[in-house]
């Protein structure tokens, strides 16, 4: 049984983050399998995932870029100069038409560039010998984002050419005519970015996981580890024990976390540093793990030596134990943050071989452990620690708050994820975890009264787990849905569509129950679809004057409000507010059929 309780901590941590693994392969087919599903098994180098042809023509530049398939290129990262001794010129590209796409680090729609584009450029009143200067930037679809990336070139207009070269040589504003051998227009791949050698990459490792202690993401475990610091007087084991305890748990979960991203590339799977927090699983069950933790230190529970008291045993336990489960919990909190120097280290791990990656992402695991494994050989330190007592309990109550934001951290990435059903949802699942909890702790005497207890916590935290686990299955599908105006629904009609508007709020219980069982619906959808409608959501969530008198028109005092318009000028037919996907369809084809219904 103790070889159980210190496992299985772990173990559960490892299955959490295989979740992605197995969901994501079980989603495919079996050409991911075999790593042949089209998907690379390496990031590129920059210079292969985006290759440019300058071509100078007459009065123009055109830069043709190739983008490796699974790349792209942001279109306002283009930033390019024509330069001389005397003077830099920007220029204003014209760019080709570009596709847009959320991008959740710049928190708003951005537009980017696939597999090919032309960016043109005016040379008119420019010295006829320049430098240009070509900046760029680009990323992975699987999430590796490149930093800027410059290239040169010497650009001749009265001889036609564009020679790049590998470092900025500024020219005077009229030099002498390039040599003749150098006329043909340049189509030259980019020369490789500086590399290091494996020990230098090793320094970076480390040290970028040393920086790793200054992001708010790891700092509620070290205040964990602080407490547990203060009290290693007690346990029998010096402080270097502890301190060798923590490295070898932070180093032994970045192991499993470096196996993990090379088996999933290896099977086709595009993933790198951070993956587990892109799944909305595993963001579930960590939240989870620390509103536990959290409780545990409020004093709201009280484990025994039973399953249920596993987690908060390995982690917060004063023995050698707790300090190896609590460089775990760190790796798992640090999964999501980077920091300086760490990018060229693993962006050099996930391009070498699988024995060299696991090397990195050790040396990476060190980094993180350096600093308390350091403190735990300083004598100074120790003689500086407090004697044990009652102030260590006031001092873990009070750390109990930094998982508590913790999980509210983590609740906002869910909600990032998948929506605010899904927040909700887990928020339920946490008061499930808490009663579950709540029950254990007061367990009545008799054997059916124990038995329904159980039975009942039990009920709780398979609800819990199953929310988890379906994290993603919340997420609202409203693609295809513009925003309702009522001029919006005249120049559809106009166009000849049908219109179906949906007046909606995110407090309408009614509202999202229809969505769920009759709007948002594949039948109801591939409906929408194969008749030609225009789709319009009108947000009454928070007031809005416009929607308030539409219900007024149509005698709603409130949301739910179903509106279904034929083309042209026919009259509207609403649906009750209670729906199924039957009644939809049904009014569906009879709009469009043009058929006259008469308003409600």
């Amino acid at each position: 049984m103790k070889l159980i309780n210190r496992t299985v901590f772990f173990i559960l941590w490892a299955f959490c983050l295989s979740l992605s693994s197995l969901k994501a392969i079980a989603a495919n087919d079996v050409s991911a399998l075999t790593g042949k599903s089209g998907t690379s098994e390496e990031f590129l180098p920059v210079e292969q995932a985006y290759k440019v042809n300058v071509i100078q023509e007459g009065n123009a530049i055109y830069l043709d870029w190739t983008i490796a398939k699974g790349y792209y290129l942001y279109k306002e990262k283009f930033k390019i100069f024509a330069q001389t001794e005397q003077s830099k010129t920007p220029f204003t590209p014209t760019f080709e038409a570009s596709q847009s796409k959320y991008d959740p680090y710049f928190k708003k729609d951005v537009e980017i560039f696939h597999d090919a584009t032309r960016v043109t450029l005016s040379t008119a009143n420019l010295p006829k010998q320049f430098e240009m200067k070509l900046t760029s930037q680009g990323c992975a679809d699987a999430g590796l984002c490149y930093a800027p990336h410059t290239r040169y070139f010497q650009i001749d207009l009265t001889q036609g050419t564009a020679l790049e070269t590998a470092e900025t040589k500024i020219v005077a504003a009229e030099p002498a005519a390039a040599p003749a051998a150098t006329q043909a227009a340049a189509a030259v791949d980019a020369p490789a970015e500086e590399t290091y050698s494996f020990g230098v990459y090793i320094l970076l490792a480390i040290g970028g996981g040393m920086i790793l202690n200054l992001m708010p993401c790891v700092f509620p475990v070290l205040s964990l580890k602080a407490l547990t610091f203060a009290s290693t007087s007690q346990d029998g084991h010096s402080h270097s024990s502890h301190g060798w305890a923590y490295t070898f748990g932070v180093c032994l979960s970045f192991v499993v976390v470096a196996i993990a991203i090379l088996a999933l590339r290896q099977a086709g799977q595009g993933v790198g540093w951070g993956f587990q927090l892109q799944n909305p699983v595993f963001v579930a069950f960590v939240t989870y793990l620390f509103l536990v933790m959290g409780l545990s230190l409020s004093g709201m529970v009280h484990f025994g030596t039973s399953l249920m008291g596993v987690g908060q045993n390995l982690t917060a336990a004063e023995g050698l134990r707790g300090s190896f489960f609590t460089g775990v919990l760190a790796a798992v909190v640090a999964s999501p943050c980077t920091g300086p120097l760490m990018a060229p280290a693993i962006g050099f791990a996930l391009t070498q071989p699988w024995y060299v990656s696991i090397i990195i992402f050790i040396a990476l695991g060190f980094g993180l452990a350096l600093p308390f494994l350091a403190l735990s050989y300083s004598p100074a330190l120790a003689k500086m620690l407090p004697r044990p007592g009652m102030w260590m309990e006031t001092l873990k109550q009070f750390l109990a708050f930094p998982m508590y934001l913790t999980s509210v951290w983590l609740l906002w990435v869910l909600g990032n994820q998948v929506g605010i059903d899904a927040m909700a949802a887990l928020v339920l699942g946490g008061i499930a975890i808490t009663f579950a909890l709540w029950l254990l702790q007061n367990q009545p005497e008799g054997t059916v009264g124990k038995t329904l207890v159980k039975g009942s916590a039990i009920a709780a935290l398979f609800y819990a787990g199953y929310v988890g686990y379906n994290a993603e299955s919340f997420k609202q599908k409203s693609e295809g849905w513009e925003a309702w105006s009522a001029e919006l629904v005249e120049k559809h009609r106009n166009e000849g569509r049908p219109v179906f508007v949906d007046f909606t709020a995110d407090w309408c219980i009614t509202c999202k129950a229809n969505e769920a069982n009759a709007i948002n619906r594949e039948d109801v959808s591939n409906t929408f679809k194969k008749l030609g409608y225009a789709t319009l959501k009108g947000d009454w969530t928070n007031a809005d004057p416009k929607i308030t008198a539409v219900l007024s028109e149509f005698k709603r005092s409130g949301v739910p409000l179903y509106v279904v318009y034929p083309a042209g000028s026919g009259k509207a037919e609403l649906l009750p507010q209670v729906l199924t996907k039957e009644i939809v369809i049904e009014a569906l084809e009879r709009n469009a059929a043009g058929k006259k219904v008469a308003a409600n």
